[in-house]
């Protein structure tokens, strides 16, 4: 497979990974709840699946089926108003030895937020296959998750910097630290309502 596919791709992902989205949000508020490790983990392992089920050809049946990409995006935006919602409810940091299954939790919830968000299905979609050869020696589901690769890896080096950065400003500053934890919940919660008003209205 060509270099420059692959450095195409991981130019186009870094562009997309440094727009503010539920990702951003998510990052931000994990960060001050001392959970920045799992919630990334959590981060790239859903984008893993996306990239998978793209690779397996499910992402492009999806895409060409109303009901099932209906079914995903009310899946996906309520998933992200319920975060979103507790996330502003409960704004204060919590101590990373809070509990035990605090760790698996904030994994599970960043698997949600990336690998249950439609648009990211879709973008996966739409983008991968402009970057494939079909006349390269390669299958083209080995290109698939070779060009799923640098995504990963990018996300997982970008929000690991950006939630220890959030953690290491904010955290000596509780007042600073509950308004931007308010402020990721409050984001979340929009771009969930977001999802389901672009796709459900006419």
């Amino acid at each position: 497979m060509a270099a420059g596919s692959v450095l195409a791709f991981w130019t186009v992902s870094l562009l997309l990974i440094a727009v503010p989205g539920a990702d951003w949000a998510f990052t931000l508020s994990t960060g001050l709840r001392g959970g920045v490790v799992p919630a990334v983990a959590g981060l790239v392992t859903g984008y893993a699946a996306v990239t998978a089920i793209v690779a397996a050809g499910v992402g492009a049946l999806v895409a060409d089926s109303p009901s099932a990409l209906t079914g995903l995006t009310v899946v996906g935006g309520l998933y992200l108003i319920w975060h979103g919602a507790t996330t502003f409810a409960r704004p204060a940091p919590l101590d990373v030895r809070t509990g035990a299954g605090t760790d698996w939790n904030t994994f599970l919830r960043g698997v949600g937020v990336s690998g249950l968000n439609p648009k990211g299905l879709l973008i996966f979609v739409a983008l991968l296959p402009q970057f494939t050869d079909p006349r390269d020696a390669w299958p083209l589901p080995a290109q698939l998750a070779v060009l799923g690769l640098p995504f990963m890896a990018t996300c997982a080096a970008f929000y690991l910097c950006l939630g220890t950065l959030t953690r290491t400003v904010l955290d000596p500053r509780p007042a600073a630290a509950r308004t931007v934890t308010r402020l990721s919940g409050a984001a979340m919660t929009a771009l969930g309502a977001w999802l389901l008003l672009d796709h459900l209205l006419p």
